[in-house]
């Protein structure tokens, strides 16, 4: 399906056929204007409601240079703002969480209300040009989606609401807003572009060849497609059980979940949000995951598992062997993201083709064209491209 399919008032792509050139996956120019284009405009997920239960409980979220802190207020309200110091630019909080009555900076402790208003400053007649009701935490937009906690930088876009309504009705019996944390949110570092992250997450073809043990337990089920803001990917555990232990194990052990439909008791479900925010949603757990950049070939994964409560031993179980499971799977992947932003480097690779089949690569390369008109470009252009008068036809 092309992106002219999905979203039917957009011209067709004379590019649809074909993968994005390998130069924007390393060009640190390129990568300026990605950011500015792509993803500072996009909703990036900092944590759970469940996270941050109590006033004054807070997360931090670290995205292309800045910093966020997401806090929960007197009123139980939750906000977002700029980790920084509206004195002389020194972040507020470290570390990932916390708690605190008030934000007070390390540096000269002025500090804020939990809802961002400037209270203290010591010595605070000295400075001429001070106004307090006008120095507050700077904001940043906010958004709830079914209890997760997002963030962008920039608007202008479409609300999560939005682009995950295609598919809200699906999520809905996994009672996302009833999640717990069952671990702790981890940081995987990467030497690859983000967008090598982001087109494997998507990617269904290379399942049965590079995922043994998915093809094992998923058997021939597996399927993708995409919609405006969303790809969607799933596949079925089988009844043949695997001979794989932890795999067998899981297929044992996995148990009935009372909120669930039948079709999604042995459902393996994911859902990427454009462009770098994905989601597992198994019956046992649901993790989140995304990707971000760091430099043009350098990006951190960061991930948690959430769960609703449930004590039931063969539900542990079956949590403990997802993990197993989709460690193998993560390790797979490392490898193979690395491959490919090895090989994108030889001169001798510019672009693909890009099989019917692999709709989401096809969605995603086609609203990156779309942003970004210089992606069409097979070579590499000169240096100074995006600061010269845009001359791509």
């Amino acid at each position: 399906m092309s992106l002219h399919e999905i979203l039917p008032n957009t011209p067709a792509d004379p590019d649809a056929d074909w993968t994005l050139p390998a130069w924007i996956y390393d060009d640190p120019e390129y990568f300026e204007v990605e950011q500015a284009r792509v993803l500072r405009p996009s909703w990036q997920v900092v944590c759970h409601l469940n996270d941050i239960p109590q006033i004054g409980d807070w997360r931090t979220l670290e995205f292309l240079g800045e910093s966020i802190v997401v806090v929960r207020g007197e009123d139980m309200q939750v906000r977002a703002f700029s980790n920084v110091c509206r004195h002389r630019g020194s972040k507020l909080v470290d570390g990932h969480e916390g708690c605190a009555r008030k934000l007070v900076c390390p540096y000269h402790a002025w500090s804020y209300e939990l809802d961002g208003r400037l209270t203290g400053v010591p010595l605070g007649a000295t400075y001429p040009t001070l106004d307090k009701a006008t120095m507050g935490l700077v904001p940043v937009e906010l958004e709830i989606y079914r209890g997760f906690v997002f963030i962008r930088l920039e608007g202008g876009g479409p609300s999560l609401a939005q682009m995950m309504a295609p598919y809200d009705a699906e999520i809905a019996p996994y009672r996302f807003e009833d999640l717990q944390a069952i671990g702790r949110v981890t940081i995987r570092h990467r030497t690859v572009n983000w967008k090598n992250v982001a087109d494997n997450y998507s990617d269904g073809l290379h399942i049965r060849v590079a995922h043994p043990g998915l093809t094992r337990l998923l058997g021939a089920s597996y399927g993708v497609e995409a919609s405006p803001w969303c790809d969607k990917m799933w596949g079925d555990i089988g009844v043949r059980m695997s001979d794989n232990p932890s795999e067998r194990l899981y297929q044992h052990f996995l148990p009935h979940v009372d909120h669930l439909p039948e079709g999604a008791q042995r459902r393996w479900l994911y859902f990427k949000l454009w462009p770098s925010v994905a989601f597992d949603i198994y019956p046992d757990q649901i993790d989140f995951m995304q990707f971000l950049p760091v430099s043009p070939t350098e990006t951190l994964i960061r991930e948690i598992s959430y769960a609703i409560p449930d004590d039931r031993r063969e539900m542990k179980a079956a949590r403990y062997l997802n993990w197993r499971v989709n460690r193998q799977v993560n390790l797979e992947d490392t490898a193979l993201i690395q491959r490919v932003q090895d090989g994108m480097a030889s001169p001798s690779f510019t672009v693909g083709p890009l099989s019917e089949q692999e709709v989401c690569l096809r969605h995603f390369a086609g609203k990156v064209r779309d942003l970004i008109p210089e992606a069409r470009l097979h070579h590499r252009p000169a240096s100074g491209w995006s600061r010269r008068p845009k001359s791509v036809s």
